[in-house]
């Protein structure tokens, strides 16, 4: 008689997931055989609040819509309305636009990686990795004068300069991270326990990678050589010479498991690092705002008719705003889609087939954030048709088409 699997729910709210979201495994024994999962828990609807506010207004909120990863929403919805309003960036401000995101991709790995080594029980890496996060804050804090939220990015170019004065503030943490390194590599790739947990699990293939279009480090530790600041580059990265970091470059094969995300992820900390001390040295002199007055910028933003959309490699990967003006005060369309709602659906052929005991650092690998990957469900009636991929595809172009009033 064959067995029947039993279902283990996980979820919403449970000490290994950071932030709610539920999962349903079908298990034979230990073993996972069938995962599905359910966001839509943290809601919090605000591009709703966005689409009733003029673009500058937006700029403050988009801070907010992760806790980590600020910049990476600021800069990709100003991008998008400088491309409508065509606003031609400072050089200046691009460069410290660079600085400032890559300090945020320095302390949002260092904080992926103290959750890591906490899900794998580690929690003596765990204190060292987010004590030496701090160093990271401090520098934004000196910055921006925010260690999170920073309120940088202006559209048209920054809020604040970086001054010769802070540059050895910087070089000090720069440096203590390049001699840091070298521990933190030996402590999370050449640890027994971290390898035996790590190696060969949470597996995705490459095809799985491509197919299912993630981005990021996770997109990368399955040989997926994808990064937006190389394929598209924007700000300053076009002035500087920056490789996708994949998995071999640390000698290894690509195995696309998790210990080949822990691998991407630390690589991209000394790229991060070499990224920075280039800007500071090749910064050009000049202005950091294409117009500082802002009645003078909410007149040229109110005038302007298009639609762009904004894109940055945030550390997660890819994140895209896409902006719809009409003439209005307030944008006819606002579109966030953030780095994990690319990642979440490569969970599925990561999980199953793996342990129980294997979940919690397999769902951490991908770094997921779901407080800027939510949407909202809404339900009419008690209709339960499934949209197939042609009636979303169909769906997307008769919704494009009324945007732009075609």
């Amino acid at each position: 008689m064959k067995k029947k699997p039993y279902v283990v729910p996980i979820g919403p709210i449970h000490p290994a997931l950071k932030e709610p979201v539920q999962f349903l495994f079908e298990m034979e024994g230990e073993v996972v055989k069938k995962a599905d999962f359910a966001p839509g828990q943290t809601h919090r609807g605000i591009e709703w609040m966005g689409m009733r506010r003029n673009p500058v207004q937006i700029v403050h909120l988009t801070d907010r819509i992760c806790g980590i990863c600020g910049v990476t929403h600021s800069l990709s919805f100003a991008r998008a309305v400088e491309q409508i309003v065509d606003i031609e960036v400072p050089a200046r401000a691009d460069y410290i636009r660079v600085i400032i995101a890559e300090l945020e991709r320095i302390q949002s790995h260092l904080l992926w990686a103290g959750v890591a080594a906490h899900e794998l029980g580690f929690d003596t890496l765990f204190y060292l990795a987010w004590r030496v996060r701090e160093d990271s804050l401090d520098v934004i804090e000196n910055i921006t004068g925010n260690r999170i939220n920073y309120g940088l990015v202006q559209i048209g170019g920054v809020r604040r300069d970086i001054t010769p004065e802070q540059h050895p503030v910087i070089h000090k943490c720069l440096d203590g991270y390049r001699d840091l390194l070298g521990k933190m590599l030996n402590l999370f790739l050449h640890d027994t326990t971290i390898s035996i947990r790590c190696k060969d699990t949470g597996k995705l293939s490459f095809e799985e990678a491509l197919h299912l279009c993630t981005v990021g480090p996770t997109a990368r530790a399955s040989g997926v050589v994808k990064d937006v600041r190389v394929d598209y580059p924007y700000a300053a990265y076009g002035d500087l010479d920056i490789t996708p970091i994949l998995p071999s470059a640390y000698g290894g094969e690509i195995n696309g498991d998790v210990y080949d995300r822990i691998v991407v992820r630390l690589l991209e900390i000394e790229q991060s690092i070499g990224i920075i001390e280039t800007c500071l040295k090749e910064m050009p002199e000049g202005g950091i705002i294409w117009e500082p007055k802002l009645p003078k910028l909410l007149a040229a933003c109110k005038k302007a008719h298009g639609e762009a959309i904004g894109r940055h490699e945030a550390p997660r990967g890819e994140c895209t705003h896409y902006v719809a003006m009409d003439g209005n005060e307030a944008p006819a369309m606002w579109k966030v889609k953030a780095s994990s709602y690319s990642n979440l659906h490569s969970w599925i052929p990561m999980l199953e087939g793996e342990q129980l005991a294997d979940v919690p650092i397999i769902v951490a690998s991908i770094d997921p954030c779901l407080s800027c990957t939510d949407r909202v469900a809404v339900v009419r009636g008690n209709s339960s048709d499934l949209l197939t991929k042609e009636d979303l595809h169909r769906l997307s172009v008769e919704k494009t088409r009324r945007i732009q009033g075609c």
